[in-house]
């Protein structure tokens, strides 16, 4: 008897993986390790600042994440290497049934040094974004890292009213935590629109770096003229920065401004900003 064939299932989400290695030999960092499967990818390297600091662009293909989907990205700087990683663009999470996923696990070792700089997350209206980051630090490892994100298209007259937005942060030093943040955000959610939650601003930020500045530097930091809401915060190994805006290009401008003061004092080197992030 003849029976028909059965039906292959199809599932139209996405599962991609990207895992970079870099190390240190000489003078220079370099890639070792660059390994994809699935619409995940990184440009050529460049050296924009000389041979010591390694800059890759991470470029999602498909554009945006819809529901079902599931991004894991990881990426190991070994001993004295220093990586830069940003993306050409934002990343822009679709309104979908179901939830889609981004994993992200970075390891610094000792004497290393890490910079997270990708531009601004879209959360579209009735998307269900899932996201999980945990950095793993060794010894005197250094982390310069950052988010900004956007609920809804306001210029488009989108508000986040439908869905969610989820986040774990967890960074440790040799084991021990460091910092631990925990983020749910439900559209149409009062919190939204109190003065305890977003105060009405579409856009939140947060920059994270280790070490310690004085207070000098730091009022020079607070006293950034901007279009923001922001402060920052000093803690035990870690400068806290943070801010509300109504456009995710006025909080971007406010970390770049925040960032230019903080990398020679904390990381030695003048800020070159990538010139992707002017195109």
């Amino acid at each position: 008897m003849n029976l028909p064939a059965p039906t292959a299932l199809f599932t139209p989400s996405w599962h991609a993986e990207l895992e970079l290695g870099y190390a240190r030999f000489g003078d220079s960092t370099r890639p070792v390790q660059r390994r994809h499967k699935g619409p995940l990818r990184v440009q050529k390297h460049l050296y924009a600042e000389g041979p010591q600091v390694c800059q890759h662009i991470i470029v999602h293909p498909p554009g945006g994440i819809a529901g079902g989907d599931r991004l894991d990205i990881s990426a190991s700087v070994g001993p004295d290497a220093w990586a830069q990683i940003t993306s050409p663009g934002a990343a822009k999470w679709y309104r979908a049934a179901g939830p889609a996923y981004q994993q992200l696990a970075l390891k610094v070792a000792s004497g290393a040094t890490l910079e997270w700089l990708p531009q601004e997350t879209i959360v579209f209206s009735a998307a269900q974004a899932e996201l999980s980051t945990c950095i793993e630090l060794e010894g005197d490892a250094r982390l310069f890292y950052w988010d900004v994100v956007a609920l809804g298209r306001p210029a488009s007259g989108e508000c986040f009213d439908l869905g969610h937005f989820q986040a774990q942060l967890d960074i440790r030093r040799d084991g021990r935590l460091l910092w631990h943040e925990r983020q749910r955000i439900v559209g149409g959610d009062g919190l939204l629109d109190s003065p305890i939650g977003l105060d009405g601003q579409p856009v939140f930020a947060t920059l994270l770096v280790t070490g310690e500045i004085d207070s000098d530097l730091l009022e020079k930091c607070r006293s950034l003229p901007n279009e923001v809401r922001g402060d920052l915060t000093q803690l035990p190994g870690l400068l806290v920065a943070r801010c509300l805006a109504s456009e995710a290009l006025l909080a971007r401008g406010w970390l770049i401004d925040v960032w230019r003061l903080l990398r020679p004092a904390l990381l030695g080197r003048e800020a070159v900003a990538p010139r992707i992030w002017s195109t």
